[in-house]
C-alpha cells in the first residue's frame, strides 16, 4: 500500500503563505529579475551595534536555562510591561524562541475555539487547526483591522455556540497586520467587554506594538481586561531582530494567568526546552530599554510611518481605497474602484490581481485571500520595509535620513509602485 501520510499532511498544512511567498521572490531576485518586493513583512533594518555586542559577549552561555527564562530577563520583560501601563511580575512571563511559539502554545492550552477577526495574520488559523481548534470567522470594522466588529462578534458568537462550537479564545492584534491600523480605546474597551460577557479568554499579538506610529495611543486589551489577556511580543519588529527568534508573554492575572502559564511552560519544555540562553542575555539589555535602545527604536518608527505613508499617498493617488496607516509597515489596498479595468486583463480575484501584479509589473504582494478574505475582493497587503535599502550601509543611511523618502532608490521603488497601479487601473 503506498504512503500518503505525507502529502494529506501537507494538504492540510500548508507552508507559511509569507514565507513562501518570499522564497519565490527571492528565486527571481537571484535570478536577476528586478522585483520590487512588498510581499513580505520583515523589519529590513540593521542591529543595533551594542545589542551585537551583548549577544557576543554571551556566546559562551551554551547551558540549558530555565523553560520560562532566567530571573533577569524575566524581570526585564515585567519592566517592559510597567512602563506600558500593564503592572507585571517576572512570575508573569514566558520567554520563547519567537512570540510564534508561544501563540501557537496559547492556542494549544487555552480552552475552547479560536474566534478571528478577518482578514488577519495568516499563521493564526493554521495554528488554531493544528492544536485541533475551530476557526470562527469575525469581519473587521471599517476604520480598523486586528479587532471585531462589536455588532458582528456578538452575532458570530450566538450563532457559533447554535451551531456546536465553544468560543473561547479571541485574538487580538494591535497594531494590526495585515491592514497597518490601530484599533481606538473605545473600540479595545468594546470588544473586551464582550470578551468578559461571554467568558472569552484573549490572546493580544503586540508584536508591532513600538511601531505604532503615535505609542501613547495603543491600548493593549490587558489594561482593560488584565484577569483574562495575554500579551505576545517579541523583538522581530521593534529591533529588527526576526532572525533572532526572541520573543515573549506576559500571562493573565490571577488563577488563570498562574494555570495557563503551568501548562504552557509544560508544552514548551517539551518542545522548545528555553530560549537560547545568548539570546536572553541579549534579550535583557533589549528590554531594559537604554537610551540607545530608545533612540534606535524611534528612529525605526519614523522610517517605517514615513516611507509606509508615502506609499499610502501613491496608492491612493492611484485610485484605490486603502486605511491610512498607523502602525507597523503595512498596507491594504483594496482596487474595487478598478474592477472595470481590471476585468478588461482577466482579473476578478485578488489572488489573481496578485499574479498580474507579479508577472506583468514585477511587483510582489500577497494577496487577500491568503489572509482570509474574501477570494472576490481585490485587496491585497503590501509591506514597505524592505524598501530602505539591500545593505547596512543604505539602511542605517535610511534610518539617519531626515527625508527618507527623497533617497533615490526609496523614491524610485514608491514611483514603481505607483505607475504599476496606474497601469492596472487604466486597463494596460
Amino acid at each position: 500500500m503506498p504512503i500518503t501520510s505525507p502529502q494529506r499532511i501537507a494538504a492540510v498544512v500548508p507552508p507559511s503563505a509569507t514565507l513562501a511567498a518570499n522564497e519565490r521572490v527571492q528565486a527571481r531576485l537571484d535570478a536577476g529579475v528586478g522585483v520590487l518586493h512588498l510581499a513580505f513583512g520583515e523589519a529590513g533594518l540593521p542591529v543595533l551595534p551594542s545589542v551585537a555586542a551583548r549577544l557576543v559577549a554571551a556566546a559562551g552561555h551554551n547551558g540549558y536555562g530555565t523553560v520560562a527564562g532566567s530571573p533577569a530577563v524575566r524581570a526585564a520583560a515585567a519592566g517592559y510591561f510597567e512602563r506600558r501601563g500593564v503592572p507585571t511580575t517576572a512570575d508573569q512571563v514566558v520567554m520563547a524562541p519567537g512570540s510564534k511559539a508561544l501563540l501557537f502554545g496559547l492556542l494549544s492550552v487555552l480552552p475552547g475555539d479560536v474566534v478571528l477577526p478577518r482578514p488577519c495574520w495568516v499563521s493564526y488559523a493554521a495554528q488554531a487547526a493544528l492544536a485541533g481548534k475551530r476557526v470562527i470567522d469575525v469581519p473587521i470594522p471599517a476604520d480598523a483591522g486586528g479587532v471585531p466588529d462589536p455588532g458582528a462578534l456578538r452575532e458570530t458568537l450566538a450563532r457559533a455556540r447554535v451551531a456546536g462550537s465553544r468560543p473561547g479564545i479571541l485574538v487580538l492584534t494591535l497594531p494590526d497586520n495585515p491592514t497597518g491600523t490601530l484599533a481606538s480605546r473605545s473600540l479595545v474597551a468594546e470588544v473586551c467587554e464582550i470578551a468578559t460577557e461571554h467568558g472569552l479568554m484573549i490572546v493580544s499579538d503586540e508584536i508591532y506594538r513600538d511601531l505604532a506610529h503615535e505609542p501613547n495611543a495603543v491600548c493593549s486589551p490587558a489594561e482593560v481586561a488584565p484577569d483574562r489577556v495575554f500579551v505576545t511580543n517579541g523583538l522581530s519588529k521593534s529591533m529588527a531582530l526576526g532572525g533572532w527568534r526572541i520573543g515573549f508573554a506576559r500571562l493573565a492575572d490571577g488563577p488563570l494567568g498562574t494555570d495557563a502559564g503551568r501548562a504552557l511552560t509544560g508544552l514548551a519544555s517539551e518542545v522548545w526546552s528555553s530560549l537560547a540562553a545568548p539570546m536572553q542575555s541579549a534579550a535583557v539589555y533589549v528590554l531594559d530599554e537604554p537610551d540607545d535602545v530608545r533612540e534606535h527604536v524611534a528612529r525605526s518608527r519614523r522610517l517605517h510611518r514615513l516611507v509606509t505613508t508615502a506609499a499610502h499617498r501613491e496608492v491612493v493617488a492611484a485610485g484605490a481605497e486603502c486605511r491610512a496607516p498607523a502602525g507597523g509597515f503595512y498596507l491594504y489596498p483594496d482596487l474595487e474602484p478598478m474592477r472595470p479595468a481590471l476585468s478588461t486583463l482577466g482579473v476578478e480575484t485578488g489572488a489573481q490581481l496578485a499574479d498580474l501584479l507579479l508577472e506583468r509589473c514585477n511587483v510582489a504582494v500577497l494577496a487577500g485571500d491568503v489572509f482570509g478574505d474574501e477570494p472576490g475582493a481585490l485587496r491585497f497587503r503590501l509591506a514597505t520595509s524592505l524598501l530602505h535599502g539591500s545593505t547596512d550601509d543604505e539602511r542605517w543611511e535610511a534610518l539617519a535620513a531626515d527625508e527618507p523618502t527623497s533617497l533615490p532608490r526609496i523614491r524610485s521603488a514608491l514611483d514603481r509602485l505607483g505607475q504599476a497601479l496606474r497601469t492596472l487601473g487604466h486597463g494596460a
